[in-house]
């Protein structure tokens, strides 16, 4: 019967020469941070570029971002002590030269914005106000409005956008509510990218050839029950990616932010670090403080340490959640600096005078993703991978606080840039054939629903082997009755690449026996040399490829252990 894993190629069939036509140089999907940072290099450069969003770019984990942009502007603080908090919190799988690559580049990025016209947060004096997160030895955050970042971001970088093509001679054509349903691929033998079939409400299906594309669509916080993301953001361009033959790598290490509101019935928002920055307090049903018991940094330990903090005081009080206690901010200051979410926890009649606020962890940011280089080239030759949907090593094992957007602004650039740079390939008649399922239906939304709740508890915060068994076992299952299936909307098409991701998630999480960064085994507590090491996943290959952070990891060695 074969695994619709990896035997399914698209998820569609069609004929290209019956479908319409479109042309550019650079095909950007995705419409956040590092799309957008890719599409403008492309412009100023003379090339034409087309970014796909399947939302409005409002509706992004950008534009949703509290968390603001780390670099070490401030006089007393140094990109390379930027690189070394980077690469603790790490914890032995970053990619150093990426790292340096990242810090080095921030100030230059943050002046940037500014001259784009990005408010900054500003103390008294008119210098910018910089705050301390978790994981950061120095306050080096930069901030709009305390908790609104990334709004402003997407703000300044939408109107840059619309600036137009100036004396580059190059163009952006956005657009938005376009679905890209799948990567299109060379005939020739060399896996080559050729562009996507898209489609739009409006246009229906469309075929936009390029002769570079990059994949910067976010990650797959939507396979977590409990998640910060917003609902766009289903991974589809790493199932893409993934479906055409890229190597996926780090899926186990998902981050858990620490504080998202939990509030019966209430979306789960975010809680800025930047709150804990300030100084509020995480503290149990009893008021006590309990991070001072888990880290020398307490509050603002590296976020993977307080969330398994929380879960284990979870755990040991039966309550479903904790409380963030503003009152060491004060009422005013909060207000003051988080005025956002001054409005927010008020909208739930809760006072910061008076008042801590229940907070649970949640699914906030994906490390891994397609595999790629410091110029975001995938092992496909005409793709590339940039952003939360790439997998560059900047973050190695759990990624340091407000590094995200950095992150987007550096290699998102830099993707653009040598995307440009790509020999044009011909269009090839391409002919998807995709047999019908003769399988029994299942609805989409029951499976949506039963799928994120069984990947919360089975490949939450805490994992064990025999959970993840258990999972991969639902996924096969949830697999065969959807992957088989041809979808006609957008709905059925995120369920396909939610199972495909979730199934990947939690295979590499089996594989590694061990806990380390954001990923943590109950049945393999300590970290373990021979899991010192990355892995990357492809259609082709049952065993993962081992590579970077050591060359004493052997495959063999890793994969040859008795499972628990």
């Amino acid at each position: 019967m074969g695994d619709p894993l990896v035997d399914r190629r698209y998820l569609i069939p069609f004929r290209s020469p019956l479908l319409p036509q479109i042309f550019t140089d650079v095909l950007v999907v995705g419409g956040g941070v590092a799309g957008l940072r890719a599409a403008l290099e492309v412009r100023d450069r003379g090339g034409d570029a087309i970014v796909l969003a399947k939302a409005p770019l409002e509706v992004s984990s950008t534009a949703w971002a509290q968390g603001g942009i780390a670099a070490a502007i401030d006089p007393d603080d140094t990109a390379e002590a930027h690189a070394v908090d980077t690469l603790e919190v790490g914890c032995g799988l970053n990619d150093p030269a990426a790292v340096h690559l990242m810090t080095e580049a921030g100030p230059a990025e943050i002046d940037a914005l500014r001259r784009f016209g990005m408010r900054l947060d500003e103390a008294d004096d008119g210098a910018i106000d910089l705050a301390r997160e978790g994981g950061h030895r120095r306050r080096r955050i930069v901030h709009t409005d305390g908790a609104a970042t990334g709004r402003e971001l997407v703000r300044v970088l939408r109107e840059r956008v619309a600036l137009g093509a100036r004396k580059s001679g190059g163009s952006i054509r956005i657009f938005e509510h376009c679905f890209a349903i799948d990567l299109l691929s060379s005939a020739r033998g060399d896996g080559r990218v050729l562009g996507a079939i898209t489609h739009h409400p409006r246009h229906g299906l469309q075929l936009i050839w390029a002769k570079a594309t990059v994949i910067a669509s976010g990650g797959l916080g939507q396979v977590f029950r409990e998640t910060t993301n917003p609902r766009v953001a289903t991974g589809d361009g790493i199932a893409m990616a993934w479906r055409a033959g890229a190597s996926v790598a780090d899926l186990e290490f998902v981050q858990f932010h620490p504080t998202v509101l939990y509030v019966a019935g209430a979306a789960r928002a975010l809680l800025s670090e930047a709150v804990r920055g300030e100084g509020a307090w995480l503290v149990d049903r009893d008021g006590r403080r309990f991070m001072q018991d888990a880290h020398p940094m307490a509050e603002l330990a590296p976020r993977d340490v307080v969330s398994r903090t929380i879960a284990a005081t979870l755990a040991r009080t039966g309550e479903s959640h904790v409380w963030l206690d503003l009152r060491p901010i004060g009422a005013a200051r909060f207000a003051q600096r988080f005025p956002g979410l001054d409005a927010l926890v008020r909208s739930f009649g809760l006072d910061p005078a008076s008042d801590p606020v229940p907070v649970h962890p949640a699914a906030h940011y994906t490390i891994g993703g397609v595999r790629c280089d410091l110029h975001g080239r995938t092992d496909l030759p005409g793709l590339f991978a940039c952003g939360e949907a790439g997998a560059s090593g900047v973050h190695g094992a759990n990624r340091l606080a407000s590094n995200s957007l950095l992150e987007g602004l550096v290699f998102g650039g830099r993707a653009g840039a040598a995307a440009l740079e790509e020999e044009a390939a011909p269009p090839e008649r391409i002919i998807a054939d995709v047999a019908m399922s003769h399988r029994a239906e299942l609805d989409v939304s029951d499976v949506r629903s039963s799928l994120r709740s069984a990947v919360w508890r089975n490949a939450g915060i805490v994992r064990t082997g025999s959970r993840l068994d258990d999972l991969l076992d639902m996924l096969d299952f949830w697999g065969r009755y959807s992957l088989d299936k041809i979808f006609d909307d957008t709905e059925g098409w995120e369920l396909q690449n939610q199972i495909s991701n979730a199934t990947l998630l939690a295979k590499a999480s089996r594989w590694r026996r061990e806990s380390r960064g954001t990923h943590a085994r109950e049945d393999f507590p300590e970290s373990r040399g021979e899991f010192a090491t990355r892995a990357c996943w492809r259609r082709d290959r049952e065993a993962p490829e081992m590579f970077g952070a050591t060359t004493e990891a052997s495959a063999e060695t890793a994969s040859s252990e008795s499972p628990a």
